[in-house]
């Protein structure tokens, strides 16, 4: 039998985003060419991981070692060659995270898999297996071929699907591990989390976003303002970042972060490709900008052809209203 399997990303006894995603397209990999989906979860004392995990996959490959409690890519390999070597699966999906970009080229190396990285979509065709992957920039996606082989492995761009509510029970297969060979030239020493007032734009759920239309760092308390009655974030476009007026974390695109909320609330913001790319898979786009053929209305939901410094403060004001009307209702 066919089999797809995934690697499950988890840090902090939480699950990854990034795992989901796989799953959603190894669903859909697995249904159009009659396989399996399996997902490989390694750690120690993530038994309720598994549990959760069995919603998404046929099985569930749950694997529990002390060395294995943080990531390393050394004892990663160990156990995932195990796996891989005894299970032979056809695909093999990690994220393209900075686990997987550890991880992965090591593991087709020491396995001789044929390995595509970064990729954001995959499918047989003619029984190939086929990648689709950005070159220059993402100004260019090309369909990829790898060599001919029995195995292959792809890293997945975090964002690029979207996570999809689980539709089977699958069995937890709890596996012995291997006999793993000790690691003495790399060993995890502490988790170094960001500061406490940074935040995380790819996990919130409104993003208001703005761009180079703002005109001056003086006016982004517009920006804040609409946010905060919204109860988002605020995030950017890359020339808000180079100008030094937001940091590098809130900025949306190719060389920033990719974002997926329940709603993306681009201001001033033109559009260009690789600014699209990242926020492309948003629930709901809305777009405000003086400029009817901004390339941002190509993507949008709704638009709004205007002066933002006209729009916003209507737009914060009409919001404080409405929520005033609903406290005072109840």
């Amino acid at each position: 039998m066919r089999e797809i399997l995934v690697l499950a990303e988890h840090r902090l006894g939480k699950l990854r985003d990034i795992t989901f995603e796989m799953l959603t397209k190894g669903r859909q990999l697995a249904l159009e060419a009659g396989a399996t989906l399996s997902i490989a979860l390694l750690g120690y004392g993530v038994e309720s991981l598994a549990e959760e995990l069995a919603d998404y996959a046929d099985e569930v490959l749950l694997i529990e070692e002390k060395r294995l409690e943080n990531f390393n890519s050394e004892y990663y390999q160990q156990v995932l060659s195990h796996i891989i070597l005894e299970r032979k699966p056809e695909v093999i999906f990690l994220g393209h995270t900075s686990y997987g970009l550890e991880l992965a080229p090591a593991l087709a190396i020491k396995l001789n898999i044929p390995i595509v990285t970064d990729v954001i979509d995959v499918y047989f065709e003619d029984g190939k297996f086929m990648a689709i992957r950005d070159f220059y920039g993402g100004k260019l996606q090309a369909k990829v071929s790898l060599r001919k082989s029995t195995q292959y492995i792809a890293t997945i761009r975090p964002g690029v699907f979207k996570a999809e509510k689980g539709k089977r029970r699958g069995n937890v297969n709890k596996l012995s591990p291997p006999d793993l060979t000790d690691i003495t030239y790399k060993k995890f020493i502490e988790l170094v989390k960001p500061p406490a007032e940074a935040v995380d734009i790819s996990t919130a759920d409104i993003v208001v976003a703005v761009g180079r239309g703002i005109g001056d760092a003086k006016n982004l308390h517009l920006i804040e303002e609409l946010s905060n009655v919204l109860g988002g974030v605020v995030a950017c476009s890359r020339p808000i970042v180079d100008m030094g007026w937001l940091p590098k974390e809130r900025q949306v695109g190719i060389s920033g972060k990719t974002v997926k909320p329940k709603l993306y609330l681009a201001v001033g913001i033109s559009g260009q490709f690789y600014h699209v790319y990242g926020m492309m898979n948003s629930e709901l786009i809305i777009a405000i900008n003086k400029d009817p053929h901004a390339p941002i209305f190509n993507v949008a939901d709704y638009g709004i052809v205007g002066d933002l410094f006209e729009i916003l403060p209507r737009l914060t004001k009409k919001i404080l209203e409405e929520k005033s009307a609903g406290a005072s209702s109840q």
